[in-house]
């Protein structure tokens, strides 16, 4: 069993090798540290351990996307009598990334549009370009943002102008009558939607 000094944090047989003899003479005290290297030596390991519980919090913060999944939720947005086939709705409900105290800039919404009996096509409402709210315009059947001059085709598809890719999506189900979207973080930082 190897024992050490509690005051230079070395081991007896090291000490014993470098000729160090205490001046007690003492065999629990067998350096010939004094008071000053003693606390010399316990301010430098509180700066460490208070050096290293201040970097924890940052550390934690880049590495949490890394580490945890996004928070994925399914949210009621109507009955099937809501919502015409064919046509194209916006719908809102709660984002699920959202803390307690966010109240209605917990809101989000999606454009959801009925093409079969059970089936639907949901999409996020904002621009994959810098992320502005797109517009559903009827008569054109087009999606466009007013920010840049972005256009998607009805299906999500780019037609015109900046956005890099087509709108994301959002999974849709029907459960006992009722249209269910599946909420996820907002589309312009993650591109695993569906």
């Amino acid at each position: 069993m190897v024992r050490w000094c509690w005051v230079c944090f070395a081991s007896f047989e090291k000490l014993k090798k470098r000729s160090v003899v205490c001046k007690k003479e003492n065999e629990n005290f067998p350096c010939a540290a004094d008071r000053r290297s003693f606390l010399n030596r316990l301010s430098l390991a509180l700066a460490g351990l208070v050096g290293a519980a201040m970097s924890l919090p940052p550390i934690a913060y880049v590495l949490s996307p890394l580490l945890s999944k996004p928070r994925r939720k399914w949210r009621d947005v109507g009955g099937l009598g809501e919502f015409p086939i064919g046509e194209t709705k916006l719908v809102k409900f709660q984002d699920a990334t959202s803390t307690a105290w966010a109240g209605n800039t917990a809101m989000t919404g999606a454009w959801l549009r009925r093409i079969g009996e059970d089936q639907f096509i949901a999409f996020s409402v904002n621009c994959r370009h810098l992320g502005c709210p797109v517009r559903w315009v009827n008569d054109a059947k087009l999606f466009m943002c007013p920010c840049h001059g972005g256009v998607y085709y009805e299906d999500g598809a780019v037609a015109a102008g900046p956005p890099p890719e087509a709108l994301a999506r959002y999974p849709v189900r029907v459960v006992d009558g009722k249209v269910e979207v599946e909420t996820s973080p907002i589309p312009l930082t993650t591109n695993d939607l569906v």
